[in-house]
């Protein structure tokens, strides 16, 4: 089989690591297994990954060290797969330098999709096009196209739809105020009706993502400010 990349996988838990391994030799990549963080750093310093999923809580060194370290010499794409889910730790977890952050259990096809939007990205970011499409979450948005993938299962979307997801997608996390979406998107200045009418095409947006994957929540409402993808 054509290997697609090479992914270096770290977890101290060896049952995980080796499911998580395997799911990837079976999609097609080449793959590198470690038990612990010391391994994949001196690994590392040694051979090129074209992504690196981690585990956080390990034995010696962490994940978030690991993480750290890996970035005085590294670029490579950084997942984090971990069973700790507070808010706190995806925050420490970016401001580290990790690129995507997983919480277990995941499911097969959410690994996988991330697994290839990481990559695509990556690839878009080196030839730098405009046209590039837009991924997170699983989710692709191809402005070109004007499509919507979640974990490659076609979305369809409203044009006024499309476009608010695109905003919130363009500011990669970062929380939109429900004004400003309204004037980009309707390029129009905001009124007193504009928080109540953005709202309703983001629930029509959340209610057709859900109907392909209810068990995260892909934008969230962040209080007194607006919205942004979780």
């Amino acid at each position: 089989m054509e290997s697609f990349g090479h992914i270096a996988v770290c977890d101290d838990d060896q049952a995980i690591a080796n499911l998580v391994s395997q799911l990837l030799l079976e999609n097609g990549w080449e793959v590198s297994t470690f038990y612990l963080a010391k391994d994949l750093l001196k690994a590392s310093q040694q051979q090129s990954f074209d992504l690196v999923l981690l585990d956080i809580m390990m034995p010696g060194i962490d994940g978030f060290d690991c993480c750290r370290q890996l970035r005085k010499h590294s670029d490579v794409p950084i997942v984090f797969l971990s069973a700790k889910d507070e808010e706190v730790d995806k925050v420490v977890g970016f401001e580290l330098g990790a690129d995507d952050y997983i919480v277990k259990p995941f499911k097969p096809r959410e690994l996988i999709a991330r697994v290839k939007a990481r990559l695509r990205r990556t690839v878009a970011l080196e030839v730098s096009s405009p046209d590039a499409p837009l991924e997170a979450l699983g989710i692709v948005l191809d402005k070109r196209a004007h499509t919507v993938t979640l974990f490659d299962q076609p979305v369809l979307l409203t044009p006024i739809e499309f476009d608010i997801l695109a905003q919130l997608m363009q500011e990669s996390g970062r929380p939109v105020a429900s004004h400003a979406l309204y004037e980009q998107v309707w390029n129009e200045d905001a009124n007193a009706q504009s928080n109540n009418t953005v709202m309703v095409h983001i629930r029509h947006i959340r209610k057709k993502l859900a109907a392909i994957d209810s068990s995260q929540e892909f934008i969230e409402t962040v209080w007194g400010v607006g919205y942004k993808l979780g």
